[in-house]
């Protein structure tokens, strides 16, 4: 019966010549055949939207996952600088709270200045006494310099006095030589007289007393020059009598240079230059070769010059000016703890951890705040060990960052590698050596720097979640790029260690300064 019903209906369907209408119309189909229809309609289109989603947004995904090594153990590190004072005190202003962000130079905290003020005054007056100092050590030494010379020409009147009485000893032999001529002929007067008082009336008895007198006056006159000689030989440290084959005259060459007085003027002289820093090579020479050293000093002989160096060097200038370098220090000093009253940010950032307010007493490098800052940070990415093999210094990556979601992807580069894993840095280190080893993949950091980070626009904070891609099929690029450790020889040269310059201390010169004498009047 359905299918005579069928076979019906199709035959009233067809177009005849009475009902041309009828045979333009479809024919009419089930209900539950159209909604079949609709639903496959339906199926079909939302597979061929499933798979143009999937083709869309799953093709990156599979091309990531294929060119890439991720890890969801990562996270924003970077430095924190602490904020403390370089001297104690009292804090007298807070200018700063918690997250407020300041730039380098910007004053933070400020301390009372009033007890380093005080100080800085003392100094300053210390200074200027230090100054003072200076000045009459400069007067002194000229003084020193006036006494050395009184005492140079008393060495010349010690010579002189020395030649003086070898002039006159000379004279005195000269007299003794005349005495004895005179003795000679008062002795031949009187023997004539002798000879002729045998005959009667030839002479008066009072001729033969007077040529006696003459006689005995030419003897005393002779003992008398002779006892000159002596005495002026003997002033002059010579024996009285001279050797055999010598004259009363004869005295050493150098009698001016090594008699007593002359020595002992010689050095009063140098004790009295002593305090200018003057000391002789030996203490054994003579005035003049004390003398040639002193010229030596310059090659010129300039006496002006000489005695500018000797004041520039005199040892109680130089004292003068090593305090007067000292009372600087201590001034400086001083100035630079005033200066430190006011502590300041050291680099740009934003303010942690504020744990100051005014009033509170602070030591010397007690945290008071932390400053974190927001350019010089980096990405810390722990990846497990079976992934390091193809990563390398210089590969790119992109950073997802799970507080602005998908819409923002930083970039970055690997910068890094630690030098020992997770667990081997930790406070309390793994120990495996008990028997019980279960094997745990471990984690390496990795340390990711951001090559386009505007901390202005977009600020990442210590401690976010980030999720890396590092693109493992691309180039490396940047210092260092496909390496695993950064070479020695790249890093900035710097010392080994600290180079101390050598301590020279300034001892007095060798070569003795003595006040100069002009040469016409060097004996």
């Amino acid at each position: 019966m359905a299918d005579q019903q069928l076979v019906v209906e199709h035959s009233a369907g067809e177009p005849t010549a009475d009902n041309p209408v009828a045979s333009a119309a479809p024919p009419a189909l089930p209900p539950h055949e159209s909604g079949s229809r609709r639903r496959r309609i339906w199926i079909v289109a939302i597979s061929i939207a499933v798979l143009i989603l999937a083709v869309v947004f799953g093709a990156p995904l599979v091309a990531r996952m294929i060119n890439t090594v991720s890890t969801d153990d990562a996270y924003v590190n970077g430095h924190v600088t602490f904020v403390a004072p370089r001297v104690a005190g009292q804090v007298a202003k807070v200018l700063v709270d918690d997250n407020d962000h300041v730039r380098k130079g910007d004053l933070l905290v400020q301390l009372d200045k009033q007890p380093y003020q005080v100080i800085v005054d003392q100094k300053k007056a210390a200074l200027a006494v230090a100054k003072s100092n200076v000045t009459v050590a400069e007067d002194e030494v000229r003084a020193m310099v006036g006494q050395a010379r009184a005492a140079r020409f008393k060495l010349d009147h010690a010579i002189e006095d020395v030649n003086n009485q070898i002039a006159v000893l000379r004279a005195s032999v000269a007299g003794v030589q005349t005495s004895r001529a005179k003795l000679a002929l008062a002795q031949s007067d009187y023997q004539r007289a002798l000879e002729l008082q045998k005959t009667p009336g030839a002479i008066s008895q009072q001729d033969v007393d007077a040529r006696r007198e003459a006689l005995d006056t030419a003897e005393a006159t002779l003992k008398q020059t002779l006892e000159q000689v002596y005495q002026i030989r003997a002033s002059l440290g010579l024996p009285m009598q001279p050797a055999k084959g010598e004259d009363l005259t004869s005295v050493p060459a150098d009698l001016d240079q090594t008699f007593s007085s002359v020595r002992s003027a010689m050095y009063a002289m140098l004790q009295t230059v002593a305090p200018l820093g003057i000391i002789p090579s030996s203490y054994t020479l003579t005035p003049k070769q004390v003398l040639a050293e002193f010229y030596a000093r310059d090659p010129s002989g300039n006496f002006d010059q000489i005695i500018a160096k000797i004041i520039k060097k005199a040892p109680a200038i130089k004292l003068a000016e090593s305090q007067l370098m000292v009372a600087q220090s201590d001034l400086d000093q001083a100035e630079l703890n005033l200066s430190y009253c006011d502590v300041l940010a050291e680099i740009d950032g934003v303010i942690t951890r504020r744990q100051v307010n005014p009033g509170d007493n602070l030591v010397v490098g007690q945290s008071v705040m932390a400053l974190r800052s927001l350019t010089e940070i980096w990405i810390d990415a722990n990846f497990k060990e079976t992934q390091l093999a193809r990563l390398r210094i210089g590969q790119p990556a992109d950073l997802d960052v799970d507080m602005y979601g998908s819409h923002k992807m930083f970039k970055g580069r690997i910068q890094g590698f630690t030098m020992g894993t997770g667990s081997t840095l930790a406070v309390l280190p793994a120990e495996n050596a008990t028997g019980n080893f279960v094997k745990v993949v471990q984690r390496l950091p990795v340390r990711i720097e951001l090559t386009d980070y505007d901390p202005e626009k977009v600020p990442l904070f210590v401690g976010l979640s980030v999720t890396p891609y590092v693109y493992i099929n691309e180039k490396p690029t940047g210092p260092d790029a496909g390496k695993v450790l950064r070479p020695i020889s790249e890093l900035p040269e710097r010392p080994l260690k600290t180079q101390l310059p050598p301590i020279k201390p300034e001892l007095p010169p060798i070569t003795p300064e003595l006040p100069p004498v002009k040469p016409e009047k060097q004996p």
